[in-house]
């Protein structure tokens, strides 16, 4: 029996044993393994803005561009600009209505953005004054000088008209004119001849005075031969008295 009691002692002394031993050790636990690095955000999208100063010109006038942009490596307008900076201005006058757009380029895509500039026709020129003749010229500007009763003298008011005609004279040498001696029917035809030249050459000298050269100047008189008036009063006498221009043939 103590045989067996040791043997058993022994054996029950070794199974202790090697539960200790056992429970010496931990089992080994491994690491999680490492995630994988988060992916880039994609590249930001292009953002750009053009706008015109005037957006409604005339033939001949301009207008500026102006553009900005964001996310952006190339931008160009069409037509007729090409590359720009990423934001800038460009003065532009085009002939005729025309649609400008601007692309911008980058890594997240591209946009783009447009001005419209209509071009309209200018207002059409004032009509031109009507061109007067000579003829017409001086039949407006030039005035004729009238007399008293049996006188060549130059009277205050017809000085005024004579300094009027001198005026036209001087800005048309090229006009050559008639200075006719007119009077009333009244006296003979000798008489109102004769007086009808001094009339006539009365008023050319005074016009030789106000600088009209005398080459420029003719005289004739016609007395009582050819009344501007024909009644027999002293109102339409007083218009027959009188030096009368007539332009030269």
């Amino acid at each position: 029996m103590r045989i067996r009691t040791s043997g058993k002692a022994a054996w029950l002394a070794a199974l202790v044993v090697m539960l200790a031993v056992s429970g010496c050790h931990h089992p080994v636990t491994q690491a999680p393994p490492t995630p994988p690095p988060a992916p880039a955000p994609p590249p930001a999208t292009p953002t750009v803005t053009l706008q015109a100063s005037n957006t409604m010109i005339q033939a001949g006038q301009s207008s500026t561009l102006t553009w900005s942009s964001t996310n952006a490596t190339t931008l160009a307008i069409a037509p007729g600009v090409g590359t720009v900076a990423p934001e800038g201005t460009q003065s532009v006058s085009p002939t005729e209505s025309t649609t400008y757009t601007i692309t911008a380029t980058g890594p997240g895509g591209s946009a783009d953005a447009s001005a419209r500039v209509t071009v309209t026709a200018p207002p059409p020129p004032p009509p031109a004054a009507p061109t007067m003749t000579l003829e017409q010229m001086f039949s407006s500007q030039v005035a004729d000088a009238y007399f008293d009763l049996d006188s060549a003298d130059i009277r205050a008011d017809a000085r005024v008209a004579l300094a009027k005609t001198a005026d036209f004279l001087k800005a048309h040498p090229e006009a050559k004119v008639v200075v006719e001696g007119h009077c009333d029917e009244r006296g003979s035809t000798e008489y109102n001849l004769a007086l009808g030249d001094r009339r006539a050459n009365a008023v050319k000298n005074f016009l030789v005075t106000l600088g009209i050269p005398a080459d420029q100047l003719q005289t004739v008189s016609y007395g009582k031969e050819r009344p501007f008036c024909t009644d027999h009063d002293e109102n339409c006498w007083q218009q027959n008295r009188r030096g009368h221009f007539v332009l030269a043939q």
